[in-house]
């Protein structure tokens, strides 16, 4: 295996580096403050060609793995809250249109999707169905030339803000419990959804909202994929974003690593730099060498990606490593600036919270373990 970043996509990290620090960070103290996402930070990342999937000769197109891992480790060292909205829209909301959406909805919203003019969010996660994906109770019942959708959604990033959905609700109560699942597309804008956004105090400025659905009509043709296959396609989007995510994550914990590491070079205690204290510099080699560790695991589930293989098995490793290592590198890096970490302002004060939410995002920590007892379990059978 060839470790070399390609040529081409080394250029684009260059660029990309240049774009985050021209065009987006000056904004970032205003995004938090408002707590809120403007639309332009989607259409700037598609007119740059930052997202992993484009509309190339009216068809979506799914780029390099690897680059986009980079790119979303790059945006999560400066913000994980600007990371987690723009993968949503494009890992979560997109890429289920890519997979199991028609010809004729690809073209009518993939295309303006992928420049980001379009926002879209995934709603599955219900008040008593979270890591059990199989275990809403949204219902959708069929009408003429259509659905009526009826139900709650209870955390959707990007919700507020999105103009589509990709929601799962059970279309036949009689059948198995893994197939009563079906996925549909909704217009948020459509009567009968209700939005509010909810207080957090993660992955800020992005928004966490609860969606509610009172008879809200979905045409026969937003079904995406075929009836009762909606648990399996959840499922699969969620293998697909796991890389991605395990990228913003493994980016949260090198954007505090870098700002410990830069305080603790130039910051004297007792005299003496911080750095110069061997419990210290030891801490930051065992940090190091468990984020590099972690980065090798993400990288050969984007080689997997890539090559069209099973990546199954990887795409859970790599969530599970950056998810352990984020939450030690984070609470370790807002310690060594003291009392600071604790002021809201302060740069390092986000990073433990959105190493927080990073362990919820697309399956805790014993979700992952399943998947990867499973995977494992299957080469020994």
């Amino acid at each position: 295996m060839d470790f070399t970043i390609p040529e081409s996509i080394a250029k684009d990290i260059i660029g990309f580096k240049r774009f985050l620090k021209d065009r987006l960070q000056p904004k970032l103290p205003e995004w938090y403050q408002r707590q809120e996402i403007p639309a332009d930070f989607f259409r700037e990342m598609g007119d740059g060609h930052w997202y992993a999937i484009a509309s190339k000769s009216d068809k979506l197109i799914k780029g390099s793995a690897l680059r986009e891992a980079l790119i979303a480790e790059e945006l999560a060292k400066i913000s994980p809250g600007l990371a987690v909205a723009a993968l949503v829209q494009i890992d979560l909301g997109l890429i289920a249109l890519l997979l199991c959406g028609n010809d004729d909805l690809k073209t009518r919203y993939g295309q303006s999707a992928a420049r980001g003019e379009t926002l879209m969010c995934v709603g599955n996660t219900e008040r008593i169905a979270g890591s059990d994906s199989a275990g809403i109770e949204m219902t959708a019942r069929k009408v003429k030339d259509g659905w009526l959708l009826n139900g709650t959604k209870a955390y959707v990033t990007n919700g507020y803000i999105s103009d589509l959905a990709v929601i799962t609700a059970i279309s036949d109560p009689q059948a198995s419990r893994n197939n009563r699942i079906s996925m549909y597309l909704v217009d948020l804008h459509a009567e009968g959804v209700k939005r509010k956004k909810l207080n957090k105090q993660v992955w800020i400025p992005s928004d966490l909202t609860r969606l509610q659905f009172t008879d809200v009509f979905v045409p026969d043709d937003h079904l995406l994929g075929n009836q009762g296959q909606g648990l399996q396609q959840v499922l699969t989007v969620f293998t697909y974003s796991r890389v991605p995510i395990a990228a913003m994550t493994l980016g949260t914990a090198v954007g505090a690593f870098e700002l410990a590491l830069a305080h603790a070079r130039k910051r004297k205690i007792f005299g003496r730099l911080i750095t110069e204290f061997q419990a210290k510099a030891f801490e930051a080699a065992d940090f190091y060498a468990k984020i590099e560790a972690t980065r090798l695991m993400l990288w050969k589930a984007c080689w997997k990606m890539d090559r069209n293989e099973n990546f199954r098995q990887e795409s859970s490793l790599a969530k599970y490593l950056a998810v352990e290592v984020t939450r030690n590198v984070t609470t370790w890096a807002a310690d060594m600036f003291g009392a600071a970490s604790v002021i809201k302002e302060h740069p390092i004060h986000k990073f433990p919270m959105d190493a927080w939410a990073s362990s919820l995002g697309e399956g805790t920590q014993d979700v992952q373990k399943l998947v990867i007892f499973r995977e494992l379990r299957k080469q020994y059978e």
